[in-house]
């Protein structure tokens, strides 16, 4: 569609339509599509808003905010308590107020693939998704539960950013670790987006 061609039994042949971008912004792109998709999201967040903006909070309730720091030619990203910016005093620290942010991104969606996995979470989607309608087949929503890594990993960080603030309500970083309070009413509908792409490649 992209190129002006069109399908036929996985074959591409020249269609009706004037093409949207040219061959050689197709190759560029499919060059940096062949690379890790861990790599490209690394790279791409360092000019990208923070995947937790807005939601991470310290456990004194302060908001934390992320930073960078360069040495040499790395980039290292961190979250930090406005307390610590604004130089507020808060009395005993019980919980870090500074964090890697590769560290904390990687933990939360962990924990959101986790609670998608769980048997409750899985009803509840199928049920919403059945009200809602839309065309996604009950296996196909039970396989992206599943793979949500893997789907995940295909987003650019906008994207990526986009659907966090659509599943999390906050992250508060307590001495014990990461607490993560999901958006389970914004689940169905992130996984109803999530497939669109498959439907849309199987209609092709």
């Amino acid at each position: 569609m992209y190129r002006g061609e069109a399908l036929h039994k996985g074959k591409a042949y020249p269609g009706e339509h004037d093409a949207i971008i040219d061959a050689d912004l197709w190759d560029r792109v499919h060059a940096i599509l062949q690379g890790s998709p861990r790599k490209r999201a690394n790279n791409s967040r360092a000019q990208t808003p923070a995947l937790l903006k807005g939601l991470i909070f310290s456990e004194n309730g302060a908001a934390m905010t992320r930073t960078n720091t360069k040495k040499g030619t790395k980039l290292y990203r961190y979250y930090v308590s406005m307390d610590v910016i604004k130089s507020r005093e808060t009395g005993e620290e019980t919980a870090p107020m500074r964090l890697a942010a590769g560290m904390v991104e990687d933990a939360v969606v962990t924990e959101i693939r986790r609670i998608l996995q769980t048997p409750e979470v899985v009803t509840q989607v199928l049920a919403a998704l059945k009200r809602g309608g839309g065309g996604a087949s009950e296996a196909d929503a039970i396989a992206a539960l599943h793979q949500f890594n893997a789907l995940w990993s295909q987003l650019f960080p906008p994207e990526q950013a986009r659907i966090i603030m659509l599943l999390v309500r906050r992250v508060t970083v307590t001495t014990a670790g990461l607490e993560v309070d999901i958006r389970r009413e914004g689940i169905a509908g992130v996984i109803r987006e999530m497939l669109a792409p498959r439907r849309l490649e199987a209609a092709e």
